[in-house]
């Protein structure tokens, strides 16, 4: 973008008369000359957005082994090249290729969320140029230009509109919101917010009905979605709390290894007298017994698991750190419509005469009742209310088509509104246009904000009904109906009724009658402005999901804050959001309250308000940074263009897969499949239990590598013989280890898990208790192994007979283990959990064939080293991984009855 560029789309044009822009841009209604057009295109660049700068594939597959973890698994990888087991190293790097693939494939949703706004432009668009008009190129709209729009275009450039003639504009991609915009060429406050800027039409946004013409501001990247455009990717992605977790854990494991490895190294030389070569060799022992080699694999399948269970609730993960991601999440921010909303709108309130009706059910389902004094009342009971629903009915574009028990809508929210009130009343759409046919119509258009429509009936009576803005249809009218009579206009009545409704996030209607002499055929202006009667007001809403207050309410438990950002309107989110259980109906602000604060009251404001109103990208933006600042894991939902660059900050962006742009959903970590908050508030719950089972699987799999390190740093301290070789150790770490650690991934979600707090950012993926938990286990396995060898040794057994009861001591304890660490805070001593779960207990069937052949095949004698054991010493092999289950579950009693917990607390209040 040009400095020009920059500078005029910088100014207020919505606030601009249209002379004025039109002088501005040396421009008229006539259009420019085509050769001035060629200057300008030459002068400004083509109307488009320019492909962002990116690493090469090659460059970025590199970038995937950048990571210290990995450094640690090639680096066992070259330890057992050294050793000469390639098979083992294979594995390894295999490993290490399949993570980086799947990081390589992952990456890049900042490019491809670009490319989706650029496809979001439109292809075309008609111009006037010299008084003629052109269909051209929409890259080659140059500013000045004058733009012709009708129903069912996509706007080409951001336009100051000088002509109007009914024109709706679907601004949802920039907004949020689905309700079309009605726009007038009136200049508007300087400070007006994107949905309030009524006199302009923003690049690709959607024409839904009407015509206009306007006047080309900006064009390419100085447009409003150019600029979101540019926002995206200036916006630094954040590491997850994974990422950061696993890479400190990676980094202090690293550390751990080489220390233990030199110190072990340094003494077997000095004070027990190995020779280098003997004592080079323990020390890679030693590290191949340190390294988990299986875990990185254990994580992808734990995570990947997480994601095919998200998908079966209606969540869809793009990136796998994002699934335990969601488990940490302290702030979810919100959409309103279509996602905490239902995104139909619906009758709530009827007020006819002196009565106030309300109306259940939600959506365009014509199922529910009406209410009087909140006892049910029939319909026909009323005419009143029957006469207000035909005209509602009648004087109405819109159409609604029952398909297989789903109500679908042709045409305006609102209307679709009447038209479910009409059906609620029992009135049949077909049977009441055809005893009472429409004849003439005066469209509704913003300047007079009203609908009329002309009827005869079979009877000979004609008349017009009437529905619009309630204080422009107040002033048509001169009368009221009342139980079937018409009496003089109550007008502060009325006015204190469209107050109250209008508090309660209410969108509000006025409905009127008039009658005519027989030879009426026409309807014009004159006939409709005053003497009408007026038959009552409606108030529609989009209803919240009744799933979705239930949602709010669990997160709420779960000591998850919910807000609400939106583009709406102030009144109307604050009635939505204290329906939902947000904030509490008082607190609320609007976007350019925002624009006013600096980042540190920004961030005192949003630990204090849940509901904002009006909101830009900027706004939703800032909203996450600051949310962030306090240290809050944020998940963002949203489904515009003007989403995506929020979508993309927060720790977990949250796309529509219903409603919402590609943009949004090539920005966001996840996407939902039926656009629910619901769903959210699920895959959080999935969330928590990867993290459960990913904790699980770490605390599986640590004690194991710590009991085999340590059981060779006693050998050599003691100046004995190993009691395992390296090359068993890998053994045990990639297959019996990893097969068992597995069956973890599949463990379902504890009862409490919606219960608990969120993890604070700064726990650590270790925490105390799995320190203490780990420390004793490894203790336990190193006297088990060093134990059960050193008794082998005593009997007279050989060395390879010794250390094939030494291996099989290990899987055995950790079959047992198995059992203990499903459950880390309850015993393990229930049928629940002596049963097992199906992938336990595959898991288990499977080690203990695999050990069967470990121990007494041929060809695994030739590869391992092992010898046949007799069944006696089996027994005490199965009896060692007994003994460790007792005093684990031991442990757990003890701990309780000393009022210890591991690491569940009550949930926060927030």
């Amino acid at each position: 973008m040009t400095q020009n560029q920059k500078k005029i789309s910088a100014q207020p044009w919505h606030a601009h008369a249209t002379n004025e822009v039109l002088e501005h841009f040396k421009s008229d209604p006539r259009g420019l000359t085509q050769e001035e057009a060629a200057h300008r295109l030459e002068a400004y660049g083509r109307n488009r957005l320019k492909p962002a700068q990116r690493r090469g594939p090659f460059k970025r597959f590199l970038m995937q082994f950048h990571n210290v973890l990995i450094y640690v698994l090639l680096a066992a990888a070259a330890v057992t090249a050294m050793l000469g087991h390639l098979v083992d190293t294979g594995v390894i790097l295999g490993v290490v290729l399949v993570n980086s693939v799947i990081g390589f494939i992952q990456e890049g949703k900042a490019e491809r969320a670009l490319d989706a706004i650029r496809k979001m432009l439109s292809p075309h668009a008609v111009v006037r140029r010299e008084g003629q008009t052109h269909e051209i190129p929409a890259e080659e709209v140059v500013p000045g230009d004058i733009v012709l729009l009708v129903s069912g275009d996509k706007v080409p450039a951001d336009l100051r509109l000088f002509e109007v003639r009914t024109l709706k504009v679907d601004e949802a991609v920039l907004t949020g919101e689905s309700e079309p915009v009605e726009k007038h060429v009136n200049p508007v406050e300087e400070e007006a917010g994107i949905g309030d800027r009524l006199s302009m039409a923003y690049s690709g946004t959607l024409v839904t009905y009407g015509q206009a013409a306007g006047v080309v501001i900006a064009t390419g990247e100085a447009t409003e979605i150019g600029r979101i455009s540019a926002m995206i990717a200036k916006v630094e992605e954040i590491s997850t709390p994974l990422t950061r977790k696993m890479g400190k854990f990676a980094h202090w494991l690293t550390g751990a290894i080489l220390v233990f490895a030199t110190l072990t190294f340094t003494f077997g030389i000095y004070l027990r007298d190995y020779t280098a070569a003997d004592m080079f060799l323990a020390a890679v022992s030693l590290a191949v017994a340190a390294i988990p080699e299986g875990l990185p694999a254990i994580m992808t399948i734990t995570l990947a698991i997480g994601v095919q269970r998200m998908a079966g609730r209606h969540a869809i993960i793009r990136r796998l750190p994002a699934v335990e991601t969601l488990g940490s999440v302290t702030v979810i921010c919100s959409d309103k419509t279509g996602t905490l909303t239902r995104n139909e709108m619906t009758v709530q309130n009827v007020v006819c005469g002196d009565r106030q009706f309300s109306v259940t059910g939600v959506g365009y389902a014509p199922h529910g009742d009406f209410l009087l004094a909140d006892a049910e009342t029939g319909p026909d009971q009323h005419g009143d209310l029957i006469e207000l629903a035909r005209a509602g009915l009648l004087c109405n574009d819109a159409r609604l088509r029952h398909n297989q028990d789903v109500w679908e809508l042709e045409g305006d929210p609102t209307e679709g509104a009447l038209i479910t009130l009409a059906l609620k009343a029992r009135l049949d759409p077909a049977s009441e246009q055809e005893t009472r046919p429409r004849t003439d119509v005066i469209p509704f258009e913003s300047e007079h904000r009203f609908m009329a429509t002309l009827h005869h009936d079979h009877d000979g009576h004609v008349f017009a009904y009437v529905k619009g803005a309630p204080e422009r249809v107040l002033l048509m009218c001169g009368k009221e109906r009342h139980n079937g009579r018409d009496r003089e206009l109550n007008r502060e009545h009325w006015e204190s009724l469209i107050n109250h409704l209008a508090s309660q996030g209410e969108r509000v209607l006025a409905i009127a009658t008039k009658c005519f002499d027989n030879d009426k055929h026409a309807l014009q202006f004159g006939d409709v402005e005053d003497n009408l009667t007026l038959l009552g007001l409606v108030g529609i809403i989009d209803p919240p999901r009744d799933e979705a207050i239930v949602a709010v309410e669990t997160c709420r438990e779960a000591g998850i804050r919910v807000k609400m950002i939106t583009g709406d309107h102030l009144i109307t989110a604050r009635a939505i959001g204290k329906q939902l259980g947000i904030g509490d109906g008082i607190k609320a602000v609007e976007g350019k309250d925002i624009e006013s604060l600096d980042d540190a009251s920004l961030r005192k404001l949003v630990a204090e308000v849940d509901v904002f109103a009006r909101s830009s990208p900027e706004h939703k933006l800032r909203l996450v940074e600051a949310l962030q600042a306090n240290d809050e894991v944020v998940a963002m939902t949203g489904d515009g263009v003007n989403d995506a660059p929020a979508l993309k900050r927060a720790d977990v962006g949250v796309a529509m897969g219903v409603k919402g742009t590609e943009a949004a959903k090539e920005a966001a970590e996840m996407v939902l499949a039926d656009d629910n908050f619901a769903s959210i508030e699920r895959a959080i719950e999935e969330g928590r239990t990867v993290y459960d089972n990913l904790k699980k699987s770490i605390t599986f799999l640590l004690p194991i590598n710590g009991g085999e390190s340590g059981a060779l740093i006693a050998a050599i301290i003691m100046g004995a013989t190993l009691p395992i070789t390296p090359v068993q150790i890998l053994w045990v770490n990639m297959v019996s280890s990893v097969a068992l650690a597995l069956a973890l991934a599949f463990e379902p979600t504890e009862p409490n898990v919606m219960r608990r707090a969120p993890r604070p950012v700064s726990e650590p993926i270790l925490s105390g208790f799995l320190i203490w938990r780990i420390a004793l286990v490894s203790t336990l396995f190193l006297i088990g192994i060093f134990g059960m060898f050193e008794l082998a040794l005593m009997r007279g057994a050989a060395l390879e007979e010794a250390r094939t009861i030494a291996v099989n001591t290990l899987v055995s304890m950790e079959v047992f283990y198995l059992f203990s660490v499903r459950y880390l805070r309850a015993p393990s001593f229930t049928m629940t959990g002596i049963k097992g779960t199906k992938p336990v207990l595959m898991a288990v069937a499977t080690v203990l064939v695999l050990q069967l052949m470990f121990t007494y095949a041929p060809f695994m004698e030739v590869f391992f080293g092992t010898r046949p054991l007799a069944v006696m010493q089996g027994i005490e092999i199965v009896l060692a991984g007994v003994a460790l289950l007792v005093i684990l579950e031991s442990e757990k009693w003890l701990r309780g009855l000393l009022g210890f917990t591991a690491e569940s607390s009550p949930a926060r209040p927030r």
